[in-house]
């Protein structure tokens, strides 16, 4: 078993087959007999590219986190929470590595920051805030009105914001408002797609470093807007 204090920061093709057979064998007895190639393949190399990405996460903002620790760190656990979940399979066929803003005050989650979604196929590479709390939300909104085309140089700047919207306008504000549907959003986020090809590449922690880049605009404007530094 390799080391996940000295395994390389690459993912290899071994690691996109690895979750492409989980899929279609979602169970504990295949995993255990699995186990050895999930660390060799999948747990060591993700945490050894946060260990690679996180002194050049600093040319972003020296307030995001690149934590490499197994547990309670950037990777989230393999193992599926499922006690309220129809779904009864044990383990994640994805890999989530997230790099959020270091926490304000008490305040550790819905906060700016990237985050890595790598699955066969289909990874992606967010920013954003995905449904922050309502009184961060309110500061949210007070900035697109009072700062439109800063918003709008963003929303040019960056691939189509995502999120849950309302169904109506939010109290307070013009429901003829230019940026209406932007304001009835409870979350704020954009992603850019990354081929496998791109993620088994020897230079992806810097192709990733560059994607963050291109949605930095989304993060600096949201920072500012609820009062955080960035």
């Amino acid at each position: 078993m390799t080391d996940s204090s000295t395994a390389e920061a690459r993912f290899t093709p071994e690691f996109f087959r690895f979750l492409r057979e989980l899929a279609k064998n979602n169970n504990r007895a295949w995993f255990i007999a699995n186990k050895s190639r999930y660390e060799t393949a999948v747990r060591d190399p993700s945490f050894a590219f946060v260990r690679a990405v996180g002194p050049k996460m600093e040319s972003l903002s020296r307030h995001l986190v690149a934590d490499p620790r197994p547990v309670g760190g950037s990777v989230m656990r393999i193992y599926r929470d499922i006690r309220f979940s129809r779904d009864k399979s044990p383990y994640r066929t994805s890999v989530g590595i997230h790099f959020p803003h270091e926490p304000v005050g008490a305040e550790e989650e819905h906060l700016p920051g990237f985050f890595l979604h790598l699955s066969p196929a289909d990874s992606w590479v967010y920013a954003g805030m995905w449904q922050p709390e309502p009184p961060r939300l309110l500061q949210i909104r007070k900035a697109l009105v009072n700062r439109p085309a800063e918003w709008k140089k963003v929303r040019a700047a960056v691939p189509e914001i995502e999120g849950e919207t309302l169904k109506r306008p939010p109290p307070g504000f013009d429901p003829g408002h230019a940026l209406i549907e932007d304001l009835k959003r409870k979350g704020f986020t954009s992603g850019l797609q990354i081929k496998d090809s791109v993620v088994t590449g020897r230079d992806f922690p810097d192709r990733f470093i560059s994607l963050c880049r291109s949605l930095d605009p989304l993060n600096r404007f949201l920072s500012n807007a609820v009062g955080i530094a960035y």
